[in-house]
C-alpha cells in the first residue's frame, strides 16, 4: 500500500499555518470616491468640528429662549451658506433655514409651524421655548480630533460619505487581492463544449473565481491545465507572476497524474498536503517566493468547501481584514434530521438553516457526495461535525458556519 509522505493534520492547525504565511497586501493611496469595497489601512480622524458652527436644525425663527414677548419684530433672514451680519435682541427674531448659522444673540429656534407672521412681526405660539432647542452645537455630529473610521474598516456608501464629510479625499487602503485560478485534468473541457467519452465540463475554475469575487478579491482565470508537468508548471508560474496568490483544483491526490504537489515542492515549500477534513482531505498549501498557493481537490464540493475553510480567511487577511473578521460567523443550530458522520475526520456538511421563532434549525441538503455540487446550491451553512465524534440525531445541537443569509 502506497502511503503519502504528508502527515494528516487537524483543520485548525492547517488554518493556523495558512494565516501564519499570509500578510495584508502593502497599502496604496487612492481617491476616496474610487475606494468602494476597499479596506482602510490607516485610522481616519476628523480635523474640524461637524457642524463647524452652531446651526439650525429646522426651518423657523432664531429667538432668545428667555424672551417673554409673544410677538416680536422680524429683523431679517439667515440662509444656509451665508453670514448676514444679523443679531437677535430681546423683542426680535430672525427667519432661518435648516443648516444656517445661528445669528449672534439667539440661543434657540422655533420651527415655522409654531409661528404666525403678520406685517413684519412674528407671533410665537410655542410655550416654554428652551435654550438650545433645535440648535445643533459645533461638533455635535463629529468633534475635531475624533476617530471617525478605524483601520480595517470596509468602505461602503456611508463610509465614503463620511470621508467626504471630514475632507479625507486621499486615503491609504489595502488593495483587493488578485487570485489566479487554474483547473487541471485531461478529462476537463470548457463549459460551452459537449464532453467526449470520459470527459466532463470544467466547473471548478468558474466556481472558484466566483468565490474569490464574493470574498472581496479579484479573480484571474488563468486557464485549464492538462496532466503534463511542464504545462501545469507554466500555468502556475504565470499565475504567480500575474497575481498575489494562486488557487488550483485537481491533481493533489496520489495518482500518477497528480502532479501539483511535486511541482510546488520544486518551486517552493509545501507546508501541508493532507488535512483531517471531509471533503477536502488532500488539500495542499505551499508558498513560492512568499506568495501563497492553494491546491484544492478536483471534486467540485471538495474544492469549494476547501476554499471556504482555508482560502477565504487568507484572502480576507491579504485584503486587510482584522483577525476577528477573517472567518465565517459560527452559530449553534438544532438538527432537523439525522446526520451520519465518520469520526475519523472533521466534516463540513452542507445545510439550510432557518430561524424558527428565534431558534436556528438546520436541514442537510441531501446526498453529501464530494462531486455533487448541487448539495451547495441554496445552502447557507456548513455544519461542522467534529473529529472524534460519530453520528448525530435529529434534535442534537451542532456548530454551523454561516455562509449565506438566514431567514
Amino acid at each position: 500500500m502506497v502511503e503519502s509522505k504528508y502527515p494528516l493534520i487537524p483543520v485548525e492547525e492547517a488554518q493556523r499555518q495558512v494565516l501564519a504565511h499570509v500578510q495584508p497586501l502593502q497599502p496604496v493611496e487612492m481617491r476616496f470616491d474610487a475606494a468602494l469595497g476597499f479596506l482602510l489601512a490607516e485610522d481616519v480622524y476628523a480635523t474640524d468640528n461637524m457642524p463647524p458652527f452652531a446651526a439650525s436644525a429646522k426651518d423657523g425663527f432664531a429667538v432668545i429662549a428667555s424672551d417673554p414677548s409673544r410677538e416680536r419684530r422680524l429683523v431679517g433672514e439667515q440662509l444656509a451658506g451665508t453670514i448676514e451680519g444679523l443679531r437677535v435682541e430681546p423683542g426680535t427674531v430672525v427667519r432661518i433655514t435648516t443648516g444656517a448659522p445661528i445669528p449672534p444673540g439667539a440661543d434657540a429656534v422655533v420651527m415655522v409651524e409654531q409661528t404666525e407672521e403678520r406685517d413684519g412681526r412674528v407671533v410665537i405660539h410655542q410655550e416654554d421655548v428652551e435654550s438650545g432647542a433645535d440648535v445643533r452645537p459645533p461638533g455635535q455630529d463629529i468633534a475635531d480630533g475624533q476617530l471617525v473610521l478605524g483601520r480595517g474598516t470596509r468602505l461602503g456608501p456611508a463610509e465614503i460619505g463620511l470621508l467626504a464629510t471630514v475632507g479625507q479625499t486621499n486615503i491609504s487602503v489595502h488593495p483587493k487581492p488578485k487570485l489566479a485560478v487554474i483547473s487541471t485534468g485531461d478529462e476537463l473541457v470548457e463549459p460551452d463544449r459537449a464532453p467526449g467519452p470520459g470527459q466532463i465540463r470544467d466547473s471548478n475554475r468558474y466556481t472558484l473565481a466566483a468565490a474569490v469575487a464574493e470574498a472581496g478579491g479579484t479573480p484571474l482565470v488563468i486557464g485549464l491545465g492538462r496532466d503534463v508537468e511542464s504545462s501545469l508548471e507554466e500555468l502556475i508560474l504565470r499565475g504567480l507572476e500575474q497575481a498575489d496568490a494562486v488557487v488550483t483544483s485537481g491533481g493533489v491526490s496520489m495518482g500518477d497524474k497528480d502532479l501539483v504537489k511535486p511541482i510546488l515542492e520544486r518551486l517552493g515549500a509545501v507546508h501541508f498536503g493532507r488535512v483531517y477534513t471531509k471533503p477536502g482531505k488532500p488539500v495542499t498549501f505551499a508558498t513560492v517566493d512568499g506568495k501563497p498557493v492553494f491546491a484544492m481537490p478536483g471534486f467540485p464540493v471538495s474544492s469549494l468547501v476547501s476554499f471556504e475553510i482555508f482560502v477565504r480567511p487568507a484572502l480576507r487577511k491579504m485584503h486587510g481584514y482584522l483577525d476577528e473578521f477573517l472567518f465565517r460567523p459560527e452559530r449553534e443550530v438544532v438538527l432537523a434530521n439525522d446526520v451520519y458522520h465518520s469520526a475519523a475526520r472533521t466534516e463540513f456538511q452542507r445545510a439550510v438553516v432557518t430561524n424558527r421563532e428565534g431558534e436556528l434549525h438546520a436541514t442537510t441538503t441531501g446526498f453529501q457526495g464530494s462531486g455533487r455540487l448541487l448539495s451547495m446550491v441554496g445552502a447557507n451553512a456548513l455544519l461542522r461535525l467534529p473529529y472524534g465524534e460519530g453520528d448525530f440525531r435529529e434534535g442534537d445541537v451542532v456548530t454551523a458556519l454561516v455562509i449565506g443569509d438566514i431567514h
